[in-house]
Order: C-alpha cells, then sequence, then structure tokens
C-alpha cells in the first residue's frame, strides 16, 4: 500500500511540475505607461528641455518572450503631437497599433493618450520603439528586446552577459526648431553636433567624460551586444578595439554567424554580435562615426565612443578612476562603401528558407532626391535650396504627401475618398540612366498621396533603385508591418537580364531595413499576408520629411483571420 501511495504521490508530483513548466511558457501580457514630457538633459555642457518617456534619455527598455503581448498606454504631456512605432514589429492585423503619423493613426495630442495594443508574433531578437511624429525621435527611442519562448534557447551558444547600445544622433539645439527651420528655408537641416551610445556622448566630447558608457566583460566571456542605430539621420560605423565581432542576428531575425571588424548600421537596423574576452584585460573603445555617401553635403564627422572594460583590468575599480587610456580603434574612411557593402553582403539566413516565387507584383522603385523650383509667390528666404531652389525627395517621381485630417488606414478601411489613391506607379513614370548623368527635367518631381493596392497573398518583388538626382546616397529603406528577403543588391542601373542570375533564392537574409547602396539597388521580396495600410520609406528623417515614401494598401483576405482587426475605441481623432 506505501509502495503505491507513493507512487501516486510521485505521479501527482510529476503532473504538479509539468502544469507549472507549462504554465510558465505561457504567453505574458505586459503591461507599461509611457508619460510623454519635456525633462532637462544635459549634455555637451548645456542643459535642453528635451522630450523625453518617463523622463528617460534613452527611453526605457522593454523585454519581452516570442508569443507576448504588450499593452502600452502613452500619455503626452508634451506641447508637440506624438505618435510612438514600434519598429519591426508585425502588427499582424493590428496596423492599429503601428505609430506612424497620419498613416495608421491621428497624432495624439498634447493632453490626450493612446494604449497601443499587440502581440509578438515569432520574432525573437533586437528591435526598438520609437516617436514617429515630426523629429521627435531624435529623443524618444528605446529598446525593444523579445527573448526566445519560455523553455527555447538561441540558437548559439547562450552568452554570460547582454548589453543594447543604442547609437543616437544629438543636436545643441531643440530638433523641431531645426526641421522647422529646414521647412521654412527650404535648404538642408543643420547637421547634429554628437553621435550617442546610450544617450552618451562619450570622451571625444566637451563635458562629457564622466558619463561615457562602460561595458563590462571578463576574460575568457562570450556576451552578446545588441547594436541600434537609433541615428536621425545618418549611417554609422561600429567597431571595438582589437576584438572581432560576429554576428548573429539583424532587425530580429537570426543570420548564419559570420566575423567581422566593423558593423554599418542604417537608422532603423538592428545587429547582434557575439563578443569574446581574448585579450590582454585592460580598456577598449567601442566607436562609432558616419557613413556618408552623398556628395557635396555637410555631415557631423565626430566619434561617439564607449568603453568595454575587463573586470580584471589594472585598476579597473581604483578609487582615483582607471589609469589606462582606453585602446582605440581604427575606422573606416567615413565615405568608405567597399567596407559598407562588404558588410551588408556578409548577411545569410541560417538554413533554407522558403522565398517567395511566380512573382504576382513585380515592382521597380526609384529613390533618391530632388530640387522644387521656388514657388512665384515664396521670397527667396523660403528657397535656400541650390540656386535658389527647396529640397525635395521621392519615389518613382512622386514625392508623398501626408494627409492632416485622417489616417491612410482609416480612410482605406472605411473607404472615406479624396484621401489616398492607389495609382501609385509600380515602374518610373520615364525611364532614364538612373545612376548617370540625369536631365535637370527630371530634377523636379510632382506630389501627392498615392499608394499601391495589394491582394491580400500576393507575392511581391520590388526593385529599389537609387538615383544620381542632386546626388547619390545609400538610403536605410524601412517597410513597415512586413519582413522582406533582400534576394541581392549592386552598383550602377539595376538589369533584369542579367543581376536576376544573382539572386540568393537558397538563404537570403530577412529584415525590416535595407541600405540601398549609393548609386545602385537593392531587391527584396515579401508575401503580402498582413491587411492594412504600410508605409515604406527612407529612414534618414530628414528625406521622410521631403517625400521620399509610398503606402502599400493590403486588402483584407477571406474571414476575420485574414483581416484588420476593428479600429481601438481610444484611436486618437483628427
Amino acid at each position: 500500500m506505501e509502495v503505491l501511495n507513493s507512487s501516486i504521490f510521485l505521479l501527482g508530483l510529476c503532473l504538479l511540475l509539468a502544469s507549472s513548466t507549462m504554465s510558465s511558457a505561457e504567453p505574458k501580457t505586459h503591461n507599461h505607461e509611457f508619460v510623454i514630457q519635456a525633462t532637462p538633459v544635459k549634455r555637451l555642457c548645456k542643459t535642453h528641455n528635451s522630450i523625453t518617456v518617463n523622463g528617460q534619455f534613452p527611453g526605457p527598455t522593454l523585454e519581452v518572450n516570442n508569443g507576448d503581448t504588450l499593452v502600452v498606454k502613452v500619455t503626452n504631456k508634451a506641447r508637440y503631437n506624438v505618435t510612438i512605432h514600434w519598429h519591426g514589429i508585425r502588427q499582424m492585423r493590428t496596423g492599429w497599433a503601428d505609430g506612424p503619423e497620419f498613416i495608421t493613426q491621428c497624432p495624439i495630442r498634447p493632453g490626450g493618450s493612446y494604449t497601443y495594443r499587440f502581440t509578438i508574433q515569432g520574432q525573437e531578437g533586437t528591435l526598438w520603439w520609437h516617436a514617429h511624429s515630426s523629429w521627435l525621435r531624435a529623443t524618444v527611442y528605446g529598446a525593444l528586446i523579445i527573448h526566445p519562448k519560455q523553455g527555447d534557447s538561441y540558437p548559439f551558444t547562450k552568452p554570460k552577459r547582454e548589453q543594447t547600445l543604442l547609437l543616437g544622433e544629438w543636436w545643441d539645439a531643440n530638433p523641431i526648431d531645426v526641421v522647422r527651420q529646414a521647412t521654412r528655408t527650404g535648404a538642408a537641416p543643420n547637421v547634429s553636433d554628437a553621435y550617442t551610445i546610450n544617450g552618451q556622448p562619450g570622451d571625444l566630447y566637451k563635458c562629457s567624460s564622466k558619463d561615457t558608457v562602460i561595458v563590462p566583460i571578463d576574460s575568457g566571456e562570450t556576451n552578446l551586444l545588441r547594436v541600434i542605430n537609433a541615428a536621425l539621420n545618418q549611417q554609422l560605423f561600429f567597431t571595438v578595439a582589437n576584438h572581432k565581432l560576429t554576428v548573429v542576428s539583424a532587425d530580429a531575425s537570426y543570420t548564419k554567424p559570420f566575423t567581422t571588424t566593423t558593423l554599418m548600421l542604417g537608422p532603423g537596423q538592428t545587429t547582434d554580435v557575439l563578443i569574446t574576452g581574448d585579450q590582454p584585460p585592460s580598456r577598449y573603445y567601442m566607436a562609432a562615426r558616419a557613413y556618408f555617401s552623398a556628395q557635396n553635403a555637410q555631415f557631423d564627422n565626430t566619434t561617439t565612443t564607449a568603453i568595454l572594460e575587463y573586470e580584471s583590468a589594472p585598476c579597473s575599480n581604483c578609487k582615483n578612476g582607471p589609469s589606462t587610456k582606453p585602446v582605440m580603434p581604427p575606422l573606416p574612411a567615413y565615405n568608405d562603401t567597399n567596407t559598407a557593402s562588404a558588410f551588408t553582403t556578409s548577411f545569410r539566413s541560417p538554413r533554407k528558407v522558403e522565398v517567395p516565387t511566380d512573382i504576382d507584383e513585380n515592382l521597380f522603385f526609384t529613390i533618391g532626391l530632388g530640387l522644387n523650383n521656388c514657388p512665384k509667390n515664396f521670397p527667396s528666404s523660403r528657397c535656400q535650396g541650390p540656386n535658389g531652389t527647396r529640397f525635395t525627395a521621392s519615389m518613382n517621381n512622386i514625392s508623398f504627401v501626408l494627409p492632416n485630417n485622417i489616417s491612410i488606414l482609416q480612410a482605406f478601411q472605411q473607404n472615406i475618398p479624396g484621401v489616398v489613391t492607389s495609382d501609385f506607379p509600380a515602374n518610373p513614370p520615364q525611364q532614364f540612366d538612373y545612376t548617370g548623368n540625369v536631365s535637370r527635367s527630371l530634377w523636379q518631381p510632382k506630389s501627392g498621396t498615392k499608394g499601391y493596392r495589394l491582394n491580400y497573398g500576393s507575392r511581391v518583388q520590388v526593385v529599389l533603385q537609387d538615383t544620381s538626382i542632386v546626388t547619390p546616397e545609400n538610403h536605410p529603406i524601412h517597410l513597415h508591418g512586413y519582413d522582406f528577403y533582400v534576394l541581392a543588391e549592386g552598383f550602377g542601373n539595376f538589369n533584369a537580364k542579367t543581376d536576376t542570375q544573382k539572386f540568393n533564392l537558397v538563404d537570403p537574409p530577412m529584415r525590416n531595413t535595407v541600405a540601398v547602396p549609393v548609386n545602385g539597388w537593392a531587391v527584396i521580396r515579401f508575401v503580402a499576408d498582413n491587411p492594412g495600410a504600410w508605409i515604406m520609406h527612407c529612414h534618414l528623417d530628414v528625406h521622410i520629411n521631403w517625400g521620399l515614401a509610398m503606402v502599400f494598401l493590403v486588402d483584407n483576405g477571406v474571414g476575420k483571420l485574414q483581416s484588420v482587426e476593428p479600429p481601438p475605441a481610444d484611436l486618437p481623432l483628427c
């Protein structure tokens, strides 16, 4: 009898442990409150009333597991309209929570609030969140870390520690004033005064050394660095003195591991790397500075640093501070396109993937800048671009204009006319030598609020072609609501006959933001399985302001599970 009782007890204990394990693996709902507010922030010897989340700069890091749900109530106590975008989150059927101003919602007005609700489905790795209204994301941003489902593990050796590094851009001014001045004058906006790592410029700037970020490591450890380019307008090189970096993930998609000394991230992109403490215990600079591919234009040529510090380094905990000066790494030249290209073309998916074939929509989008002639009723003070013009930008010669009294998603879902048209061109209205000497007659695009309509489930290929209008430039193109496969990239004009032979249809990388090469092209594919209104735009914010964007209007499929959810009751009104 005792044997039977003990057997029953053990069986009960096993069932209890199994159920507790299962319950711990159940998806969780995480509730957060974001208060958008002005906060005194001192950088470069000067205090600014910066717009922040919860008084923090950068904002709070959100950590979830794959499968969890986020509920974030955003209350706007600042003096500007605001929205929050969850960069890289697929937002399956929950486009109302995506965040871009006047695309999926009207802005949250001062004094208002809105609760973003969405579930993370099948995504793991490093993403981030940021304001998607004017230039507020200069200071309103933070990391969004998605861990594997509980009980699952990384597809690489578990790191001893993890560290998030947000690369940012700082103006010794109010960023909203900077963009407003540029909009008024038609000129390029003033460049930033510093780059930052986790909000701190680092040792090479005035009044900054005491707050330089320290990243701990020890001999023999392998740690994970989650690197995010949150800069407003600048691609960045990133490197660590004397250490190699093994890339394992990008844009919350695992990659086939590869080793490099230098990363190049466009704004919006994330890269996860493993770093091993295999150098003499000491202090080593982590440094980031511009990759700048445009010609004859100003840019911020400063360098931000953090310090990788071995805990066993001599005097790492001395009362008077460490005596050893950190080792400085060599950085690529600002215009080192070869290094940038070598990095971006190294990405592969970890294994064979199902690349969409039998393409339904074969699209070709030119991307680039332009110059509008000065309107007759404008004084010369409002036309301070080159030769008395105003800067603009476009895709397929259409400079995108945001609506201002309703969101495109509302208009699309409710069939409200006069807000957005679905006649965005599938190809450039006029073919030309895109990367050659372009006729001045093509420098002035048309403007409009145009979308391209996609049937639910259609298989889409987009060739993204840079142009040399005004100047060729590397453009980080981000598509909301989707990840996509990057099949190939190259320089010059895309040639459908010869360049299709370069397509990787076996293990192309999956991204949400692709760095289209300067004077070159990139080809992406995705399946339109997420209904809604999804903006595709350059993630250099100066270019969004100028109109380098378009919208995909993806129809509902069949039934509830292939349709956009109804709008939430607290969706802000215009």
